[in-house]
């Protein structure tokens, strides 16, 4: 089919001159007006970014794709219909129902966008002084984009003439059979939605399972999903439903790290072990990096295979993996220089053989000859 055939299908052959310069004009003047209104916006964002009103830079950059496509919309149909009002082609019949659904999709196209830039703005925190919390901002986002597709979506269904109570009983019956088919799918569903609520880990939250191989880092809380970044790099899929029938521990969320360590001294140290607990337990009291606030222990509490042991139990201020272990290696070597300091040392295994005395006497002489 070639370029005249497609025109007189059209029925645009019918159009005269002044149709013609009409629809040239139409066009072009939209052409201008998208253009303006793309400069328009372009300076009122730059004007906009020297305030420090953050939400109207949001609604600015929002608006200003779906505005221009407005534009482009609203002229286009119009030139459409002035070739409509001189032909009789049937395609031109479907500009009224187009323009009317273009218009509320791209009204919920501008909120969906808001949405989105209002979402980086409430987590970002070189934004807000308290950014929110990622996972309920995700969460609550995630729910208003759904919610304004499936109202711009009715809204269409009623322009075009069809009938929304018949859509949403329809919608019923078939979600009782839906629930039927999907339940997995609706458990993980709800599964992620008790997390939203419930708030038990957040995206960056170090989390792990008693009851599962479940342990890693918290990268994304999905409708469905959450996936886990375990400690050997590898990614880790748990669907919902899984959260809602074990107890997940969140060590991100603890206040101390505790360091619980049995020390054995030599039993020929017994005179001094009395002076060396005492001198551990002011170490301790003293020593900037442990808290003082939470329960702290140091006695003698056990007679070993082969040594005199006492234990330390305390905790630490701080609660970061690499700084904890810092602070414990320099508890431990100044619990080793007290230990010196008192004339004793650090007991390690040993097994003393009592031999009866002719056994004695036959090893004698045996290393004699």
């Amino acid at each position: 089919m070639d370029v005249a055939s497609i025109w007189d299908s059209l029925g645009l052959h019918a159009l005269s001159d002044s149709k013609m310069a009409q629809i040239f004009v139409l066009v072009f003047v939209t052409l201008v007006v998208a253009f303006i209104v793309k400069r328009l916006f372009l300076r009122a964002a730059r004007q906009l970014e020297r305030t420090k009103n953050l939400w109207d830079d949001t609604l600015v950059e929002a608006a200003r794709t779906p505005t221009i496509a407005l534009i482009w919309l609203l002229g286009i149909s119009w030139a459409a219909e002035i070739a409509q009002s001189v032909t009789n082609a049937e395609i031109f019949g479907v500009i009224g129902p187009i323009r009317k659904v273009g218009v509320v999709a791209l009204m919920a196209w501008f909120v969906v966008r808001f949405i989105s830039g209002a979402e980086h703005i409430l987590v970002n925190p070189d934004k807000m002084k308290e950014p929110m919390d990622p996972t309920t901002v995700s969460a609550l986002s995630k729910i208003l984009r759904a919610s304004v597709i499936i109202t711009s979506v009715l809204v269409i269904m009623q322009t075009l003439g069809y009938s929304i109570s018949g859509v949403l009983a329809f919608g019923g019956i078939g979600g009782i059979a839906v629930g039927f088919a999907a339940k997995d799918l609706l458990a993980n569903f709800f599964g992620g939605l008790m997390i939203y609520l419930d708030r038990p880990f957040a995206v960056g939250d170090w989390i792990r399972s008693p009851d599962k191989e479940i342990e890693g880092t918290v990268e994304h809380i999905g409708w469905r999903l959450t996936r886990i970044r375990t400690f050997d790099k590898r990614p880790l899929y748990v669907p919902n439903a899984t959260f809602t029938s074990i107890s997940v521990e969140n060590p991100s969320r603890m206040l101390n790290r505790r360091i619980y360590e049995t020390i054995g001294v030599r039993y020929c140290d017994f005179n001094t072990l009395g002076d060396i607990v005492k001198a551990v337990r002011e170490m301790l009291e003293n020593h900037p990096e442990i808290d003082t606030t939470q329960t702290l222990i140091v006695n003698f509490n056990a007679f070993g295979a082969s040594s005199l042991d006492f234990f330390v139990y305390t905790f630490t201020r701080t609660t970061n993996w690499v700084r904890f272990h810092e602070v414990k290696q320099d508890v431990l070597m100044r619990i080793y220089e007290i230990i010196r300091e008192h004339g004793a040392d650090v007991a390690f295994p040993t097994r003393t053989l009592d031999l009866p005395d002719p056994v004695k006497v036959a090893l004698l002489e045996e290393n004699r000859s």
